[in-house]
């Protein structure tokens, strides 16, 4: 029996990268799967490589009308959801001296308060036994030079799951958060030169970056009833960089 048979998921930025991850494993076991994301072409190419199971709908989290009408065709067409991965972020490197007020608006606007209005849109959808998982990040318990905006906004995402957890005491929807480590996505390595990805390679413990389908195991974990006694909890998938 395949862990997630018949649910229904939203997975916010699922047009690539760890969302795109996830969406696949999802759907190895058994779910169906919305994709969300603001790229109608990344979408429209994931769909096509996730099949039938797949649908994408073009969504800017920052904008509560594009939330409200993605859980409004979620709940024509499914009835209710299952799962819910709050995985669509943003990040740009800017060392203190050089952040700006847009800077600062940008990354929280999406990080922040598209995280909290996706997750409470998405509940009166949800029954008892729902997951909702927010992709956290190891910068939101360790100091990263020129990336403070960012790791301020993690650690803000960290302590949503405690205060939600709760907010959600008796309803039996759990929700938790599941931060990465460096991981080989397009948009980080867009990010890193050479010698910072070997960096970032060598400060793991295990010597190397993590897949994007190594996240994406842990996130069914998540979604499953195999967590099903977890609720308010962080789980890192980082080749134990931010436990050293």
């Amino acid at each position: 029996m395949r862990r997630l048979a018949n649910r229904t998921a939203v997975i916010t930025g699922g047009g690539s990268g760890i969302g795109f991850a996830m969406a696949k494993r999802f759907i190895d076991e058994g779910a169906f799967v919305y994709l969300s994301g603001r790229r109608k072409e990344a979408l429209e190419k994931a769909v096509s490589e996730l099949g039938d199971n797949a649908r994408g709908i073009q969504v800017d989290i920052t904008n509560n009308d594009d939330i409200d009408q993605l859980y409004a065709e979620v709940k024509q067409a499914r009835g209710g959801l299952d799962i819910l991965v709050a995985n669509a972020g943003v990040g740009e490197f800017a060392p203190i001296d050089q952040i700006t007020p847009e800077h600062y608006d940008y990354t929280f606007n999406t990080n922040v308060k598209g995280t909290m209005f996706t997750v409470q849109k998405a509940l009166p959808l949800m029954s008892p036994g729902g997951s909702v998982i927010l992709t956290g990040s190891t910068v939101g318990v360790k100091g990263t030079a020129a990336f403070s905006v960012y790791s301020a906004s993690k650690a803000a995402v960290r302590n949503f799951a405690r205060s939600w957890a709760e907010d959600l005491r008796g309803t039996g929807i759990r929700v938790n958060v599941l931060s990465p480590g460096t991981t080989k996505t397009d948009k980080l390595m867009g990010l890193l030169d050479d010698d910072a990805a070997n960096f970032y390679s060598n400060s793991a413990p295990l010597g190397r970056m993590g897949e994007p389908a190594e996240i994406a195991s842990v996130a069914a974990f998540l979604a499953s009833e195999d967590s099903s006694f977890m609720t308010g909890s962080e789980i890192f998938v980082d080749g134990g960089l931010a436990q050293i």
